[in-house]
């Protein structure tokens, strides 16, 4: 597989991220959790074959930190959308992906076989529905179209009206966001990322979650 993606990944203030997801570990700093979920998240886009570079899109220095990847400084006041289109003006020309923080069970293949198939129309952007399939994990787009990104509630119809199209691949672990504790539930039973799974006492987090 060719190496022709950058993938877009914002991260808000571990302060203020994953608000719905306090108090789903009790006794765990709510903070750790969200940096797990976006730690897991970059790693799994970080060994894609079809990725060659994870733009990381944030103002907060723990997350810088700890992410591993290229960091893209944030305006937290500007919102989700903003950080979606700085990570995309900074990726340049080529094919481009943005891509939500909170795939703890995210498998490298499912995403490469997304990314793969929105290539197949090359003037058009694509976006993969969460798993109730009202909001939005995945929007790409190809060279020379902006990404025009329109995450928030009700994405999923968002994207569609702006003339995006739907990829809807059986990719469970791609589709599976995490909001609340039913969400993290539903995604350790996917298989859990290293960092997350450590967090959630979940034992040999990676055998369960293939490449």
């Amino acid at each position: 597989m060719t190496q022709v993606w950058t993938v877009v990944v914002p991260v808000k203030r571990l302060d203020a991220a994953k608000s719905r997801l306090r108090g789903a570990l009790p006794g765990r700093p709510h903070a750790a959790l969200a940096l797990a979920l976006a730690v897991d998240t970059v790693e799994a886009v970080q060994a894609c074959p079809v990725v060659a570079e994870v733009l990381v899109v944030t103002d907060d220095p723990a997350v810088t930190a700890a992410i591993g990847a290229r960091v893209v400084p944030d305006r937290p006041a500007a919102g989700l959308n903003a950080a979606f289109r700085y990570g995309a003006a900074a990726a340049g020309a080529g094919w481009v992906a943005g891509l939500t923080a909170d795939l703890p069970a995210l498998r490298p293949v499912e995403l490469a076989a997304a990314l793969s198939a929105a290539r197949s129309a090359p003037t058009t952007r694509r976006y993969v529905p969460d798993a109730p399939g009202t909001g939005t994990v995945l929007l790409a787009t190809p060279p020379g179209v902006p990404l025009d990104p329109r995450f928030g509630g009700s994405s999923a119809a968002a994207h569609a009206a702006s003339g995006a199209l739907p990829l809807l691949g059986d990719w469970p672990s791609l589709r599976r966001d995490v909001d609340t504790a039913a969400d993290l539930a539903a995604a350790t039973r996917l298989g859990l990322g290293a960092r997350t799974a450590s967090l959630c006492g979940t034992a040999t987090p990676t055998a369960s979650r293939p490449v």
